[in-house]
């Protein structure tokens, strides 16, 4: 498969591996005393590395709308390639030739670690969706195929995102934007859509059928001449004729079937008419090809007695599931029932009466902020709703790294308001704004806001509020020990087994828990040294097949460490300063 390439992708492709991990530092929480939901303040290349120990392989649902990056726009966000913090970042990862970089080379640059982290974060069930214009469609598409896999890709959804265009658009003014949407696994189904009155309006019930609402559908499916044991003929009790499915089709059921399904007008049974030129026609074989074992649907006993039964059931209903239209004159048919259907397909056509537009995202903003116009391109929660109902789920955990004015926690409460789920939201903002856009709005979405008649009851809920806090490693590969235990545990923990941790319940405090038969401990203290003896090991009392013990030095040979399955590890620290 064809990768992309652009000048600094040498320096990008594995520069999340580099990304230091820091500690998320808890602000405030709103509402409540703990939350599970979070806002995260800072850039989301590191709040990202900085999730990954609770989260990785966790989160089944992004949603991410990241610059669009059309070269004149004025950026707030990295969306400015030539935004200060992007021109540092560029300056230490890319190098000097940073400077040459094309606004292309720039995005390409900024997206593409970030979309290894957030790929590492999606659970296997998971799907990511990006919002992106047509400036950069065809190069996301690409290093999404590189990173996710193209057999992952799912659609490039098309989002009518206006209602109506101004009259004096010049050249082929873009009435939709893009939203790609790419899996962890392949194979990924979206859940369906509510049907509508229009869909369900098909539907009658003219023979008081006690299943329901009903409507005519062909009674076959295609590919004759690879289900030969489906082609055969049906005689037809009105007229005694004997019915083949369409030249190239059969029927839709195989032959036990429909014999049970045609036995409800009449006592049928299966005959040999020796037919084969007929079956060898719809089947588009030879006679010499078609197969001489496949049987009639046949009436059995007096065919005038068949027709009165049929006919006093034309009459007086209901019509079974298998029926000759046309009181018996016509094709085949079969029965579909509505409450048989399910829901509405998802197709990549998203008009915007179903998911809602630029200008009904910007006049809700400005009824939430009094008037004010808080955020240039705020996307409508109805966007946002409908990609958390395909993905599906009521407890589902759903990122949002560049957050914007809070769009998607919105959607999640108001879904949460509605159905009594509990999904949960990540948000990612670098801005300032962070707290006093994003979180505010969060805030109002909770409490409610508006007034008089165009007030808007809050919905409830809850988060957390964080700054990203200091690195967990110092740039000489030391720990930082200046970061809280608990979160150098967690960190040890992820390193070791890439699964979050959960602290066990034991009266040992340098056990970390157990996996694949492992046992895991850091024994570590912050004002001296620790050092894995004889003494220390028979303090471990958890049972395992193998252990790894981080301690800070080592007493024991290494012949009896490999004797009891025990790996050491040094803690890596300045010991020198204890």
């Amino acid at each position: 498969m064809p990768t992309l390439e652009w000048i600094g992708k040498d320096k990008v492709i594995n520069h999340h591996q580099k990304v230091p991990f820091k500690v998320l530092e808890e602000k405030y929480t709103y509402n409540a005393e703990k939350s599970e939901n979070m806002i995260i303040r800072g850039d989301n290349l590191e709040a990202l590395k900085a999730l990954l120990p609770k989260y990785e392989g966790r989160i089944k649902c992004i949603y991410i709308d990241p610059p669009y990056n059309t070269g004149n726009e004025g950026w707030v966000y990295n969306d400015n390639v030539n935004d200060p913090k992007i021109k540092k970042w560029l300056g230490e990862v890319v190098g000097r030739e940073g400077e040459d970089l094309s606004r292309h080379d720039k995005w390409l640059c900024m997206m593409y670690p970030r979309l290894k982290l957030l790929q590492k974060l999606l659970s296997d069930d998971g799907v990511i969706f990006i919002s992106i214009d047509d400036n950069e469609l065809y190069n996301l598409k690409m290093i999404c195929d590189e990173i996710f896999g193209s057999n992952c890709f799912v659609s490039n959804i098309s989002w009518q995102r206006t209602y109506s265009m101004r009259n004096d658009a010049k050249g082929v003014p873009a009435e939709v934007e893009h939203i790609l949407a790419f899996s962890k696994k392949t194979d990924w189904q979206p859940k369906k859509l509510q049907r509508t009155e229009s869909m369900d309006s098909k539907y009658k019930n003219p023979d008081n059928d006690p299943k329901g609402a009903w409507r005519n559908i062909v009674a076959s499916a295609p590919n004759a001449n690879t289900h030969q044991g489906m082609v055969y003929a049906i005689q037809n009790p009105i007229s005694g004729k004997y019915v083949y499915p369409p030249q190239g089709r059969c029927w839709s059921l195989g032959q036990d079937q429909m014999l049970s399904a045609m036995c409800q007008w009449c006592d049928y049974e299966l005959i040999d008419l020796k037919d084969y030129e007929d079956r060898a026609r719809v089947c588009n074989v030879t006679v010499d090809e078609v197969r001489k074992d496949v049987f009639a649907i046949a009436i059995k006993g007096d065919l005038q007695a068949a027709k009165e039964k049929a006919k006093t059931i034309y009459k007086e209903g209901p019509l079974p599931e298998f029926f000759f239209s046309r009181n018996g004159l016509g094709a085949l048919s079969r029965k579909a029932y509505l409450n048989q259907m399910g829901g509405r397909p998802v197709t990549n056509l998203w008009p915007f009466d179903e998911t809602g537009h630029t200008d009904e995202a910007s006049r809700l903003l400005k009824n939430m902020f009094s008037g004010t116009a808080v955020f240039d391109t705020p996307k409508p929660p109805r966007l946002v709703e409908r990609i958390l109902h395909i993905v599906g789920g009521d407890n589902t955990i759903v990122l949002d790294s560049f957050a914007g004015s809070g769009t998607t926690a919105h959607a999640i409460l108001n879904m949460n308001k509605a159905d009594g789920g509990n999904r949960k939201f990540i948000l990612v903002e670098m801005m300032d704004y962070a707290d006093s856009i994003t979180a505010e709005r969060v805030k109002r979405v909770i409490d409610g806001y508006g007034e008089g008649k165009n007030a808007v009851e809050g919905t409830g809920g809850d988060f957390t509020f964080y700054d990203l806090g200091q690195a967990l490693l110092l740039s000489d590969g030391n720990l930082n020990e200046e970061v809280d235990t608990d979160k150098i545990r967690e960190y040890i923990w992820y390193t070791e087994t890439k699964t979050p941790f959960a602290p066990p319940e034991t009266e040992n405090p340098y056990y970390l828990g157990k996996s694949n038969d492992t046992g895991y401990y850091f024994y570590y203290e912050k004002e001296h040294l620790t050092t894995l003896n004889h003494e220390y090991l028979a303090t471990v009392a958890e049972k395992a097949e193998s252990y790894l013990i981080y301690a800070d030095l080592c007493t024991i040979p290494d012949e009896e460490l490999k004797r009891y399955n025990i790996i050491f590890k040094k803690i890596p620290r300045d010991i020198a300063k204890l």
